[in-house]
C-alpha cells in the first residue's frame, strides 16, 4: 500500500455536489493498494500513519502525532498513486490493485485509524469522481510505501 499523508488545516471530499467528509486541522491521508496488498499491509499504514510525528510541538519541531493532537483524519483512496509513467506519456496502472482488492482494504486502513485511536476518521467514495479539498499546513507532505517502508527495500 502506498500513501500520501499531508498535514492540513482543513480537508473535505464532495461527490456531485455532496460534501462526504470534512475535516479541520489533521490529515489528509491518500491511500493505494497496489495488487497483493493484505491486512498487513492496511494495519502496519494504519499504526505508522496515527503515531507518524509530523506536528509542531511547542519548540516547533516535528513531536507530535495525529493522536497526540487529536486531528481527523480524511481517506481518500487513490488508485492513480500507482500509475507508471515511466514510458510512453499515458501511465500505465496495472499495479494497482482490482477494486474487489482494494476497495476492502481502504476501507480496513479507515477503520484500524479508528482503531488505533484517531476519532475522527472521514472518507470519500471509492472509485468515485470526488472533488478533494487540501489546505496543507507547512506544507508537510510525506510519502509511506508498504513494500520500502515496512519490508525494506523490496519489488514485487
Amino acid at each position: 500500500m502506498r500513501a500520501v499523508v499531508q498535514r492540513v488545516v482543513q480537508g473535505g471530499v464532495a461527490v456531485e455536489g455532496e460534501t462526504l467528509g470534512r475535516i479541520g486541522p489533521g490529515m489528509v491521508i491518500l491511500v493505494g493498494v497496489r495488487e497483493g496488498d493484505g491486512e498487513e499491509d492496511a494495519a502496519w499504514l494504519a499504526g505508522k500513519v496515527a503515531n507518524l510525528r509530523i506536528f509542531a510541538d511547542d519548540a516547533g519541531r516535528f513531536d507530535r502525532s495525529l493522536l497526540d493532537v487529536g486531528g481527523g483524519a480524511l481517506v481518500i483512496s487513490q488508485f492513480t498513486l500507482y500509475g507508471d509513467a515511466r514510458r510512453g506519456r499515458r501511465p500505465s496502472f496495472t499495479d494497482a490493485a482490482v477494486p474487489e482488492v482494494a476497495e476492502p482494504l481502504v476501507e480496513r486502513f479507515a477503520a484500524l485509524l479508528r482503531v488505533e485511536g484517531v476519532a475522527d476518521v472521514q472518507t470519500g467514495r471509492f472509485g468515485a469522481h470526488m472533488v478533494v479539498e487540501i489546505v496543507n499546513d507547512g506544507p508537510v507532505t510525506i510519502l509511506l510505501d508498504t513494500d520500502v517502508s515496512r519490508r525494506g527495500n523490496v519489488k514485487r
